[in-house]
């Protein structure tokens, strides 16, 4: 049960960060993989929620020459489509790679922090956000995710005593 909450709410951030945004700030141009076929075709698979193709896909775009944008834009479609599979190292491995590319990479900060919330990690995705935010300051995804740590931050915690 736990798995499927995780697969459909990771759903929702992968739909819109398998494009990865990539430039300077204010730069709103969408990488979708570039003229790579199986890039695109990765972003493609990633977004329709078929997550084993999207890996798989760009994985074999990433052996090819590519861009140095294309490279990052990829590096976070493979973060986006790990945390969906619950993840969320492999994820946050791939995101670290493509943020060493291009810091400016405001869906790979939010695609980091949504791996960092499924490990509970909530202060790491926090600033995540808070570098997304800086570079995209109305990215709905960003605000959400902040929304849902707030409220994890916030559930009540019960403790135990043990009585002899």
């Amino acid at each position: 049960m736990a798995r499927a909450w995780v697969k459909g709410l990771a759903t929702y951030f992968v739909a819109s960060a398998a494009s990865a945004q990539i430039g300077v700030p204010g730069d709103s141009r969408t990488v979708l993989g570039g003229g790579d076929e199986y890039l695109s075709a990765a972003a493609d698979a990633i977004r329709a929620g078929q997550y084993d193709d999207g890996i798989r896909l760009s994985v074999i775009g990433l052996e090819r020459p590519q861009s140095e944008r294309d490279r990052a834009a990829a590096l976070s479609n493979l973060c986006a489509a790990h945390a969906a599979k619950n993840e969320p190292d492999k994820a946050i491995k791939y995101c670290n790679e493509s943020l060493a590319l291009s810091e400016y990479n405001w869906r790979a900060y939010v695609n980091r922090a949504f791996a960092y919330f499924l490990k509970a990690q909530y202060a790491e995705a926090s600033k995540d956000l808070d570098s997304a935010e800086t570079l995209n300051p109305t990215a709905r995804q960003a605000q959400q995710l902040r929304g849902m740590i707030n409220e994890r931050r916030l559930l009540p915690s019960v403790i135990v005593e043990e009585h002899q």
